[in-house]
């Protein structure tokens, strides 16, 4: 809480509180039999977590990116992988939010920010991950409508989730062909693969997208034609800042899992706690968290303000959170030993969770490529 307003104090209380009542004691559970905890998640939204930086006319909490990265550390403590899904949900309502217009923002942002409706982000493809802007899923205009035909890979609560926020192309090849629709589940020719098996993140549906001759209204684009890639990077900026939030939040656990076995545990007569090579790697653990939590907000303070440097601090603060976290959360495993190898302790599934988030909202690879060319541009 070092820096912290007392509202932002607040906000993080609360959703440490839900975090730790309404979501750890389910977390194995949602786990284990691939739960999509849809009630719960509308417990978050009452309490303005369905639409954290929405604005409030319709809905959302109209909270800053810095109170949002607060938020999803906190309620990642009690699961990484339902606050994940949260996050990019919220990704969506902003989008929306931001790039729609009013008869837009009114019909979609309300339902999503109570979380009576859920939304999916479709950017990645089969053919196109790290290289965004060469998806090929293609939208034709034909009179005021549009007709989608590809598929999208990789896509959180796909299947489950009732509003598609799709990257097309509209136009020539590269980003500037791109554009962004919105669809509604029930669209004829919108169907879904199956569900994939994971490793982690297994309490949200992950599926192939499919389009076959969707015709959707020209009223459902978000923005001009060609403006799509524009909207999903701009969406990205926040998601990375989101999804590292989410890293913190299991390092957090992570780190007090590990303080509180090596006080019980005993091994040569004496508390692990009382072996200094051990109470160094905690000690190392903890200031890594911290370094990766001050760099999170100090990008999502830039972003609030749309710093010039914003983009560079989001990508630069996702690399260095999502790696510094999951060697946080796999080092608090080594500490339990055999125990932290079986799935009764927490520690491993803050490990399978958070492992992804290496990859993800653009791989940490790409992370490196985007803080690098910034450089060399002088």
């Amino acid at each position: 809480s070092t820096g912290l307003t007392e509202e932002q104090k607040e906000f993080q209380k609360v959703a440490l509180d839900f975090a730790a009542k309404e979501m750890a004691p389910h977390m194995a559970e949602w786990d284990e039999k691939e739960i999509f905890p849809v009630e719960t998640m509308r417990k978050a939204a009452q309490l303005g977590f369905g639409g954290i930086y929405v604005k409030p006319d319709v809905g959302g909490s109209g909270l800053s990116r810095l109170d949002t990265s607060i938020i999803f550390e906190a309620l990642s403590t009690g699961c990484t992988s339902t606050t994940a899904y949260m996050s990019i949900h919220n990704m969506c309502a902003w989008m929306i939010d931001t790039f729609g217009n009013e008869e837009q923002r009114h019909r979609f942002c309300p339902s999503l920010c109570s979380m009576e409706r859920f939304a999916s982000y479709c950017l990645t493809e089969p053919g196109s991950g790290s290289d965004a802007a060469s998806l090929l899923t293609s939208a034709q205009r034909k009179g005021d409508t549009y007709v989608l035909n590809g598929s999208k890979a990789f896509i959180s609560g796909g299947g489950d989730t009732d509003v598609y926020v799709v990257m097309c192309r509209t136009g020539g090849p590269g980003p500037k062909g791109i554009s962004c629709l919105v669809l509604e589940k029930g669209t004829p020719g919108l169907s879904f693969g199956k569900k994939e098996k994971k490793v982690g993140w297994n309490s949200q549906p992950t599926r192939a997208v499919i389009f076959e001759d969707c015709v959707v209204p020209v009223g459902n684009r978000l923005g001009a034609e060609g403006q799509g890639f524009s909207i999903a990077m701009k969406g990205l900026n926040g998601g990375r800042i989101n999804i590292a939030s989410c890293s913190l939040g299991a390092a957090h656990a992570s780190v007090l899992l590990a303080q509180e076995h090596l006080t019980v545990r005993k091994q040569f007569g004496e508390p692990l706690a009382n072996n200094q090579y051990l109470q160094f790697r905690l000690a190392e653990m903890a200031t890594r968290l911290v370094a990766a939590r001050l760099m999170v907000r100090n990008a999502a303070w830039a972003l609030q303000e749309e710093r010039e440097d914003a983009a560079v601090l989001c990508s630069m603060a996702k690399l260095f959170a999502t790696d510094e976290c999951f060697a946080i959360c796999n080092q608090a495993l080594q500490m339990h030993g055999g125990y932290g190898y079986l799935k009764d302790y927490a520690v491993q599934q803050f490990v399978r969770d958070i492992r992804v988030h290496q990859i993800l909202e653009g791989t940490n690879e790409v992370m490196r490529m985007m803080v690098a060319r910034n450089l060399l541009r002088g």
